[in-house]
């Protein structure tokens, strides 16, 4: 099983998560972070971290976030490695708070 970054991380980018990540599983794109399933090797370490509560296992998605489970495996293949800690985005406290980001989502 692996991990998979949610909606709750779009526009915010926190990165405490790929500072605890042994394995660097983690890539980065304009707004959003997503975990490699490839690369993902199941220690939680990265859950704990995530200050927006972002990140679940594969199998405890929540529901209606069942989509990201394949936009991390896809943007994996295509986002470059990020492997240290950065400043969140600019608005992340003020994102952190709203909920229904989808169509925000910069995957380019």
């Amino acid at each position: 099983m692996t991990y998979v970054v949610t909606e709750n991380c779009i526009q915010c980018k926190y990165t405490d998560c790929v500072d605890v990540c042994p394995v660097d599983c983690f890539v980065e794109g304009p707004n959003f972070l997503a975990i490699d399933p490839e690369e993902c090797i199941d220690c939680t370490l990265c859950v704990a971290e995530c200050p927006v509560e972002a990140i679940f296992a594969e199998d405890d998605v929540p529901e209606d976030q069942q989509e990201f489970i394949e936009i991390n495996a896809k943007l994996a293949k295509v986002w470059p490695i990020l492997s240290s800690r950065k400043e969140p985005l600019p608005d992340a406290d003020k994102f952190a708070k709203i909920s229904d980001k989808r169509k925000l989502l910069i995957e380019g």
